[in-house]
């Protein structure tokens, strides 16, 4: 299988066009192609830089012109999920044309999107770029050839990457936050270069707060991954 990674620029996708003029991200959590309508159906998690430019984001794609259908699942502050229906792009038609597909999730942002498609054979993949390279701008950020072998790891260690996935998940936003900042600072470098006295500033707690949610975390990650190398262990 090729895989390839790309940041791409259409100019008939409704959340591509939305980011570039308000304040939003979108990234993909589902998404599904009807081949009878030729349309795409998503689930999409929005971001904005706050309540105000989320608003505006979320009321400029509604009205879209190639906007089918438009739901706001759920929203609190400058977070949304929504679902959308959506024609299918000219990009997407001339990847799925070459019998491309789909191989991961969409991230938007400021006027252009992270696609992530695969292709079996590397002559459609050649043929594909050369086809969008008429009417498109986009970037090949990596280009990988998955063999068979390699194939047969990804799935055996799918369990362990998902149980990762579920620990991250677990994590409260504070949990989270705390570890992000623990780690981007330096709190688990030898010697130092934050303490929990900085972290607690940062935040604007106690030391014995930030402690806490600190070793929350911690636990939390650390019990995954000891699942995920269990997971490891018995793929092997």
């Amino acid at each position: 299988m090729i895989d390839i990674s790309m940041d791409m620029e259409q100019y008939d996708c409704p959340f591509i066009d939305t980011t570039a003029d308000y304040g939003v991200a979108f990234s993909a959590v589902h998404w599904e192609f009807d081949q009878s309508r030729r349309a795409l159906e998503t689930r999409m998690v929005v971001e904005g830089g706050d309540r105000g430019q989320l608003s505006s984001g979320l009321d400029a794609l509604r009205e879209h012109g190639n906007m089918h259908d438009y739901t706001l699942l759920s929203r609190r502050e400058d977070v949304a999920h929504i679902r959308t229906v959506i024609d299918e792009t000219a990009a997407m038609e001339t990847i799925r044309d070459n019998d491309g597909y789909i191989t991961g999730p969409f991230y938007i942002e400021e006027g252009s999107e992270v696609w992530h498609v695969g292709f079996d054979r590397p002559g459609q993949a050649d043929e594909t770029l050369a086809e969008l390279e008429r009417d498109n701008e986009f970037e090949v950020v990596e280009r990988s050839d998955t063999t068979l072998p390699d194939m047969g790891d990804l799935v055996q260690n799918a369990g362990a990457a998902m149980t990762l996935i579920q620990g991250c998940e677990e994590l409260s936003e504070t949990e989270r936050e705390t570890l992000e900042t623990a780690v981007s600072s330096g709190y688990f470098e030898s010697p130092r270069d934050a303490t929990l006295g900085t972290l607690a500033d940062e935040f604007d707690v106690s030391k014995p707060a930030v402690s806490k949610n600190l070793r929350r975390g911690q636990r939390k990650m650390i019990k995954r991954v000891v699942d995920a190398l269990d997971d490891l262990d018995d793929a092997e």
